[in-house]
C-alpha cells in the first residue's frame, strides 16, 4: 500500500533528516515509527501526504508515485491525526467530523450521517456529543473526534503523529485500546509516529526503530523485543524488554498444564480419596460439559465426612483468562488474586492452567520461535533451564 524507495530528505543547511530509506507498509497494516526526537520519523510520515517533499527517491501509495499527484487531492485521500488534534473550535463536534466529506463534495446529509457513524465507532454517542463544541470536551474526547474526522471520508491510509501524547496515562491507555478495537473493524493502512516504545509495541503490527535518519530495525514487536538487531536497538527498547514481551505474546493451548480435576456432582469423599492417591492437594472443579465451575482443596473435601458433593465445597474461580489472551494479562491476574496459577478457558470450556513456570517457558519459546522463524509449537525443550 505504501512503498518507500531510497528516499532522502536533505535541507539546504546540509542537515539530513532521512537518508536513503526503503521499506514497505502492507495494506491494512499498522506500522509504528519510533525513535528519539529529531531522528526523522515525523519527516518520513509527513512526506506521505507531501507536507514535506523528499530530496530524492520515490514514495508510492497504492502503486502511484505521489510526486505526480496534486497535493490537495492527495491529502483528501489520506487521514491525518496529530497530537494537538487540529479541530475547529467554532464548529460542533459533528460538523468537525464531517469536514473532509464536505470538502470532497458529499451532500450535507450524507456527510453528517457518516460523521455520526464515525463518532459512534470511536465511542462517542453522536446524539450526546455531536452538538457540543470543543471546549465542552475532555482532552481524550477531543482526540477521539480527531480520529473520527480523519476516518470520515473513508481514506485507505491514516497518518498519526503522537496521537495520544497529550493526555494522561490512564486516558492514553483507554484511547489505545479503543483505537485497536476500531482498527480491527476498519483495517486501515496506518503509519503512527511515537517516541514511546511501549505504545509502539502495543499498537504496531511492525515497528520501525529509527536511529539518526535511518532505520536500525524494522520488525514485529515480538522479534524486536526478543532479538534486537543492534546494541542501539537493545538500548532503546530497554533492559526490561523481557517483561515488555509479555504484552505481545499470546497464551496458546500448548503452554498449559493439566491439573487434577474433580466433577461438580462427584461425591466429596470419593474425590478426596482419588486426589490423595494422586498426591494432589487441590483440584479444578468442572461440570459435566467440561465448563469451569471453580476449585476445591482436599482438606475441604475431607472436612465434612463423606457426605455431599464436590460442588457443595467448591470455591469460585476468579483468576482466569481466555485462550489467546496476552501473557501480561495472565501475569496481572496472578498478582491481582495472589494466585499461583490462572485457569485458561475457551469460552467457558476449561483448557488447563498457566503457572509461573509455564508462563516463563512460553515467553522463552516465543523468543526462540521468532529467532528461528518457526511457530512456537515447533520449539521444544524439557524445562526452562534447558532454554
Amino acid at each position: 500500500m505504501i512503498r518507500f524507495e531510497q528516499f532522502t530528505k536533505r535541507y539546504p543547511d546540509g542537515t539530513t533528516a532521512v537518508d536513503d530509506l526503503s521499506f514497505e507498509v502492507s495494506e491494512g497494516e499498522l506500522v509504528t515509527l519510533v525513535g528519539p526526537s529529531g531522528c526523522g520519523r515525523t519527516t518520513t510520515m509527513m512526506m506521505v501526504n507531501r507536507l514535506i517533499e523528499p530530496t530524492s527517491g520515490q514514495i508510492l501509495v497504492n502503486g502511484e508515485d505521489i510526486a505526480g499527484v496534486d497535493p490537495v487531492r492527495l491529502r483528501r485521500r489520506i487521514g491525518y491525526v496529530i497530537q494537538q488534534v487540529g479541530l475547529f473550535p467554532h464548529r460542533t463536534v459533528l460538523d468537525n467530523t464531517a469536514t473532509v466529506p464536505a470538502l470532497v463534495g458529499w451532500k450535507r446529509a450524507k456527510a453528517r450521517a457518516r460523521a455520526a457513524e464515525l463518532l459512534d465507532l470511536v465511542g462517542l454517542d453522536p446524539k450526546r456529543y455531536g452538538p457540543r463544541y470543543l471546549d465542552q470536551l475532555s482532552g481524550g474526547q477531543r482526540q477521539r473526534v480527531g480520529v473520527a474526522r480523519a476516518l470520515a471520508a473513508d481514506p485507505p491510509v491514516l497518518l498519526m503523529d503522537e496521537p495520544f501524547g497529550a493526555v494522561d496515562p490512564v486516558v492514553r491507555e483507554q484511547l489505545q485500546e479503543e483505537f485497536l478495537r476500531m482498527q480491527a473493524a476498519v483495517r486501515k493502512t496506518v503509519l503512527l509516529v511515537t517516541h514511546d516504545i511501549e505504545e509502539a509495541v502495543r499498537l504496531g503490527d511492525r515497528i520501525a526503530v529509527y536511529g539518526q535518519g535511518r532505520i536500525e530495525q524494522f520488525d514485529t514487536p515480538g522479534a524486536l523485543l526478543g532479538t534486537p538487531a543492534t546494541p542501539y536497538v537493545a538500548g532503546f527498547v530497554g533492559a526490561d524488554r523481557g517483561p515488555k514481551r509479555l504484552s505481545v505474546t499470546e497464551i496458546e493451548a500448548d503452554d498449559l498444564e493439566q491439573p487434577p480435576v474433580a466433577r461438580l456432582d462427584e461425591p466429596a469423599g470419593r474425590a478426596a480419596e482419588r486426589l490423595r492417591a494422586e498426591g494432589a492437594r487441590w483440584a479444578v472443579v468442572l461440570d459435566t460439559r467440561g465448563d469451569l465451575h471453580g476449585w476445591v482443596g482436599i482438606d475441604e473435601l475431607d472436612g465434612s465426612g463423606t457426605g455431599g458433593s464436590v460442588g457443595d465445597r467448591a470455591h469460585r474461580m476468579n483468576a482466569w483468562v481466555p485462550v489467546g489472551a496476552l501473557l501480561k494479562q495472565a501475569f496481572g491476574m496472578m498478582l491481582q488474586h495472589d494466585a499461583g496459577w490462572v485457569a485458561v478457558l475457551d469460552g467457558s470450556r476449561f483448557l488447563g492452567v498457566l503457572t509461573p513456570a509455564k508462563l516463563h517457558e512460553a515467553l522463552r519459546r516465543s523468543v526462540y520461535a521468532d529467532a528461528l522463524g518457526v511457530s512456537r509449537g515447533e520449539v521444544a525443550f524439557d524445562s526452562v533451564a534447558d532454554a
